[in-house]
């Protein structure tokens, strides 16, 4: 049974920066292309970034050259650099694999972008 645990998230101000951290537990981490995924209030979850096994990566074009997707498969870990935040960035963040599966989401980690 495969677990991730996302951390980072808090509060930041407009055009502050957060880094994202994403632990996965069990085996064939390396395998899998990563995502990250955002869920505002009121609003379907999001593929925001994904990655794959040999560091492609792609981006949807509201984050397009503030997130920087990334990954360490020997710590079993994935990011999500985020710079220049907006207000509409505010979300709960969550790592799952692209596609998604159902059972591997966790707990998120809240990200908000306020004055």
């Amino acid at each position: 049974q495969v677990q991730f645990v996302e951390s980072g998230g808090g509060k930041v101000q407009p055009g502050g920066s957060l880094r994202l951290s994403c632990v996965a537990s069990g085996s064939d981490f390396r395998a899998y292309v990563m995502g990250w995924y955002r869920q505002a209030p009121g609003k379907q979850r999001e593929l925001v970034a994904g990655i794959g096994s040999v560091d492609t990566t792609n981006y949807v074009d509201s984050v397009k050259g503030r997130f920087t997707i990334s990954r360490d498969n020997a710590k079993n870990t994935v990011y999500l650099q985020m710079n220049t935040l907006k207000p509409e960035d505010t979300a709960v963040y969550y790592c799952n694999p692209v596609p998604s599966t159902s059972s591997y989401w966790g707990q998120g980690t809240q990200v908000t972008v306020s004055s």
